[in-house]
């Protein structure tokens, strides 16, 4: 079979994407990508798709069509712990989400706040965000971790190097490579290409995502790739369910 990217992570009108699975499907094909359908599934985030009975009606949807059957899960919020086996096994891979990381007192800090408490300094908030990260990683039975390097829009203006040291960037990766998920390198969100490195050094899979709402931006992982290819990562590596399998038992024999 004739290798293509695949975009583990795009949105649809499900939730809070612009365009209709037929649109999805069809921006793929242009592009020539294999496309995902991962539409927010939560019930704290916008979208349809925040319950049982309304995940069934979503896969009913995407079973109609040539597309991977993904959906982004928040970590924070219960939705994907009460979901039965049978609906599970009808997607073909899950991506999870730090929507919100949780402080050192309990409480949870939604990622896309557009301020900072004085006390949430960014040692303190990269701090939380990997502890965070490693619960996701050990507990969440997803096969990708969206946007690893997602922060608050106050911070993103600081240099990678200056939030993330290298113990966390370990911490990190070895969470995940003991959690069994790839690391997403995203088109939205773009991680650093040290930690991609180290992710791909240490035989942490990777996976693309274009983390697609609009038009412009679904199926459009021309820079995640070149990232992957720069970090040594060979093509047929890069995490694919029906290649690599998925924790939701989709191909299973």
């Amino acid at each position: 079979m004739t290798w293509l990217p695949t975009d583990c992570h795009a949105h649809s009108t499900h939730s809070d994407g612009s365009m209709s699975v037929a649109e999805v499907v069809a921006r793929g094909a242009a592009l020539g990508v294999r496309v995902t359908v991962s539409d927010h599934i939560s019930r704290d985030a916008p979208t349809t798709v925040s319950s049982v009975a309304a995940v069934e009606a979503y896969l009913d949807d995407l079973e109609q069509y040539d597309v991977l059957r993904g959906g982004e899960f928040c970590w924070h919020d219960a939705l994907w712990r009460e979901l039965p086996a049978e609906i599970v096994r009808r997607f073909t891979h899950r991506v999870g989400s730090l929507h919100s990381i949780r402080l050192k007192n309990g409480s949870y800090f939604r990622v896309f706040s557009q301020s900072l408490p004085a006390e949430l300094t960014p040692d303190v908030y990269i701090e939380a965000h990997v502890a965070s990260l490693e619960t996701l990683a050990r507990e969440m039975p997803v096969d990708i971790l969206a946007h690893p390097t997602l922060m608050p829009p106050p911070m993103r203006t600081i240099h990678p190097h200056d939030l993330w040291t290298e113990a966390h960037e370990e911490r990190s990766v070895q969470a995940l490579l003991a959690g069994g998920q790839a690391f997403e390198i995203s088109a939205r969100y773009p991680p650093h290409e040290r930690l991609v490195r180290r992710a791909a050094d240490a035989g942490v899979r990777l996976s693309l995502g274009s983390d697609g709402h609009a038009r412009d931006q679904v199926a459009n992982i021309v820079a995640p790739l070149a990232l992957a290819r720069a970090a040594g990562v060979a093509d047929e590596a890069l995490y694919e369910p029906a290649r690599h399998g998925s924790r939701t038992g989709a191909f299973a024999a």
